[in-house]
């Protein structure tokens, strides 16, 4: 495992590079938080959107190159990471049967690398295969062919070289990929919601991990909504908005509730429901995202975080540190004029495949654990999937190339534990004991604090080797993580 108590030069600032915007509006305190973090507030802009590069012909072809950044924002400065020099980094759009080329450059004084997280794509070689390790100071291309029948929807992008992922995704390196529908859905505009969370020191730095934010799952002061504290955004009344949400947070859940307007879920991950649902709150955990319409009814909203139980930290040796009972504002949504002509409505979906009517061929337990000793020290809980923590070296899983499998997913600890298979989607088919009656497709599939999920995989398209692991990302930089090979 990589040395984590190294921390990038932006923790100590001074990094004597340009000042660059973020996100259009930057970094700034949460209202209710304090924490010692940095002072002085800015909400209320108007919501800005990432850079948006868009593929033609068939390709896309894109420079990212990740740096620590000072960043001046309502009159001071922070240092953060970007690519590109903005937080969130440059949104890509492609098509099913697009190539997307990427050449990674990295300006870090840590290594890194590149996951297209949710793609179906290839792990092998220079698509997103884990193994890669692009040293400070490098660069590396990346290339990923997607399938002409790859699901529409949003995913993204974030670095994912073990034991740096936490810390990097945390200090600000993530971005949203769109992968377009092959029928349009009429909406009145789309919009972009990366949510994320930080937390600032008074001198506008990151402060460093400590051991207990690193087993509970660290939770930033400062949470934003494209690098803004809660932007304004505005509609007609009737209008119906898309909204593609990311949750790019390193640890915290999202229970999403925007009362007195009506919200129609799509999907989450890459996930599509055949007829749309609708919904008066989503919950995502981190790596989730979700597709969603908004229908605007005159007045004002607020999309909120409310509180979210994942679980206790205070049987860890540990005072928790969780902020389960906090509720966050995140934008406000003001919706004026007359009323619109009706939207049509939106049309049925082709049906995703079902695995629970074909043949499993495997089945399998992954047992997610808060076990003693081991990672950090050896004197704190160390997170573990059967019984065993990440080693490079080793394979843990070995599946049969074209088979189903089905996983029987067991928390015994006192902590949620969002599960991501890499390459190949999950069909979540049980939740604690009792039967999912919907299709409910996901890449990231939460197994609450002492429950059990039961999910099944197509291991189809793809052979090769790559990971799955517990999206908690500081659970998986110490530790919760395994190696999977298709063969």
């Amino acid at each position: 495992m990589p040395d984590i108590s190294r921390r990038n030069a932006l923790l100590l600032g001074g990094v004597g590079v340009a000042s660059v915007a973020v996100g259009g509006t930057g970094f700034f305190i949460n209202q209710g938080h304090s924490s010692g973090s940095i002072s002085g507030t800015a909400a209320g802009n108007p919501l800005v959107e990432p850079t948006e590069l868009r593929s033609t012909n068939g390709t896309l072809s894109v420079d990212l190159e990740t740096a620590p950044q000072r960043v001046t924002i309502a009159g001071r400065e922070v240092n953060a990471l970007s690519y590109n020099g903005g937080v969130p980094g440059p949104t890509l759009r492609v098509r099913a049967g697009d190539t997307l080329t990427v050449t990674l450059k990295n300006g870090l004084t840590d290594p890194s690398n590149l996951h297209v997280h949710g793609l179906h794509v290839s792990p092998e070689d220079n698509s997103d295969n884990m193994f890669v390790t692009v040293e400070a100071g490098s660069s590396f291309d990346y290339q990923y062919e997607l399938p002409a029948d790859h699901p529409p929807g949003v995913y993204w992008y974030h670095p994912h070289l073990h034991g740096f992922v936490a810390e990097q995704v945390f200090g600000g390196l993530y971005g949203a990929i769109i992968v377009e529908d092959p029928e349009p859905i009429v909406a009145d505009r789309e919009r972009l919601l990366v949510i994320s969370d930080i937390t600032l020191n008074a001198s506008g730095n990151i402060p460093a991990a400590s051991p207990m934010d690193e087993m509970s799952g660290r939770e930033g002061d400062l949470v934003l909504v494209n690098g803004q504290l809660t932007p304004d955004l505005t509609a007609r009344s009737g209008e119906r908005e898309r909204w593609r949400i990311v949750n790019a947070s390193v640890s915290r859940y999202l229970r999403l509730r925007l009362d007195g307007q009506q919200l129609t879920l799509l999907g989450i991950d890459s996930g599509r429901f055949e007829s749309p649902q609708e919904v008066d709150e989503i919950l995502l955990a981190p790596g989730n995202r979700a597709d969603l319409l908004v229908t605007g009814s005159a007045g004002t909203a607020t999309l909120r975080a409310l509180s979210y139980d994942r679980g206790s930290a205070g049987g860890m040796m540990m005072g928790g540190g969780l902020r389960n009972g906090e509720e966050v504002p995140l934008a406000t949504f003001t919706v004026i004029g007359e009323g619109v002509d009706t939207q049509p409505a939106v049309p049925d979906q082709p049906a995703q495949r079902d695995l629970r009517t074909e043949t499993v061929n495997v089945r399998r337990e992954l047992i997610f654990a808060m076990g003693m000793g081991g990672g950090m020290g050896g004197s704190m809980m160390s997170p573990t999937i059967n019984g065993r923590q990440f080693e490079a070296s080793r394979i843990d899983t070995t599946v049969q190339f074209n088979s189903v499998e089905e996983w029987l997913l067991t928390n015994t600890s006192t902590l949620d534990h969002p599960l991501h298979l890499h390459v190949w989607p999950m069909q979540i088919i049980e939740q604690d004991g009792q039967p999912v009656d919907t299709l409910m497709w996901q890449d990231v599939v939460n197994i609450p604090a002492r429950s059990t999920t039961r999910v099944r995989i197509a291991f189809e398209d793809f052979s090769g080797k790559t990971v799955y692991h517990c999206h908690i990302l500081d659970h998986e930089d110490n530790g919760m993580m395994g190696i999977i090979a298709a063969n």
